[in-house]
Formats: structure tokens, C-alpha cells, sequence
């Protein structure tokens, strides 16, 4: 009875093991397509493969998120702080806000968002939706960028979505690096060091 206990065990603790590594390999391959092209809050297109010299930031959020999301933002406002200080925001790396819910966040909504956030005159964040003149095809290139990171988001129908939890850190030609919790978990000296571990 104790071998069978020991053979379960060791079955049940290779297979979280492997199932940890597949997502690890996962997200170590992962990269957001060059082809993929959003609408900023200023009504411009941006298109990810046009600036290959910055690392990039990414949240994903609704401007309807009653927590984790502004939480989040406001996360990223002082970290930009900490960045400035260092010297390299703007200059090696950028952020990247992209809405979840193209359909109600228009570039006129992302920019209120921004602006109660004190983010206003910044070139190096940008906050991206669809064009608005087809909901389905806004929603295909926005979930271009979440498929490629597995950031998983459903509108359960109330406008209240359901969605992962991840801020991301990616490279210059936009390939995974690593990945952060969202909200209160968000570490601010957690990614910091990692930015400035990956510029220097």
C-alpha cells in the first residue's frame, strides 16, 4: 500500500513538474506578431513592428475594471517615476496599455483614463484599442497580443470581464521576457530590476 502511495506521488509531482515546464517553454517562446496594428488614445495607428529599439511593458485592461486594473496603471505611474530617475523611459523602454474592450474604450475614453492618471505629454506610453469600424476585426488583432502572451480575458455579458492577471515584459523585437502579477501583487522593484537587468 506504501508503494502504491510512493508511485501516485511521484506520478502526481512529475506531472505538475511537467506541466510547469511546458508553460514555462510556452512562454518563453511567445512573441506578438509584427503584423499586428492598434489605434492609440490619440487616434494614430501603431503597429508593433515599426520601433524594434525599446523593450516594452504591456497591461492589458477595460476602463470599467472596478479594481485590479487601475490598481495596476497606477502601479506603472510610479515605477515610470523610478525609470525617469534612471534614465531610461522613453529612451529604452516603453509601455503599453491595450484595451480588453475595444467596443466602449475609444481613443477618447483611453485618453480621459490616461489623463486621471496625471499621463499626459508622454510619447513613451501608449494606450491602444481597435479602429472601431469593425468590432470583429478589432477584437482579432487585440487577441493577436493576448494569444501570443496567454493573457485570457471572456465578457461573461455584463461588461464585467473575466481576465488573467499578467502584466508582461517584452524584448525589442517583441518576445516574451518575463511576466508580472497585476494589482496590489504588482511589484514595483520586481520589475524594475528586471528592466534595467535586461538594459544593461
Amino acid at each position: 500500500m506504501k508503494k502504491i502511495y510512493l508511485i501516485c506521488s511521484l506520478a502526481v509531482f512529475l506531472g505538475i513538474a511537467g506541466g510547469i515546464s511546458y508553460f514555462l517553454i510556452r512562454d518563453a517562446n511567445a512573441s506578438i506578431p509584427k503584423d499586428v496594428t492598434l489605434i492609440n488614445q490619440n487616434g494614430d495607428k501603431y503597429n508593433f513592428g515599426k520601433d524594434n529599439t525599446k523593450l516594452k511593458l504591456i497591461e492589458f485592461i477595460y476602463t470599467h475594471c472596478p479594481d485590479v486594473c487601475p490598481t495596476t496603471t497606477q502601479k506603472m505611474v510610479e515605477l515610470k517615476k523610478d525609470l525617469i530617475k534612471k534614465g531610461v523611459y522613453g529612451k529604452d523602454i516603453e509601455f503599453i496599455t491595450i484595451t480588453i474592450d475595444p467596443y466602449r474604450d475609444t481613443p477618447e475614453i483611453l485618453q480621459k483614463y490616461r489623463q486621471g492618471f496625471g499621463i499626459n505629454n508622454d510619447n513613451a506610453w501608449v494606450f491602444l484599442t481597435g479602429e472601431k469600424q469593425n468590432i470583429k476585426k478589432d477584437q482579432k488583432e487585440i487577441r493577436k497580443v493576448t494569444d501570443a502572451l496567454q493573457f485570457q480575458y471572456k465578457d461573461p455579458g455584463n461588461g464585467q470581464f473575466v481576465h488573467s492577471t499578467f502584466t508582461y515584459l517584452v524584448d525589442e523585437n517583441n518576445k516574451f521576457i518575463a511576466k508580472f502579477p497585476m494589482g496590489k501583487e504588482f511589484n514595483k522593484q520586481e520589475v524594475y530590476d528586471k528592466i534595467i537587468d535586461k538594459i544593461e
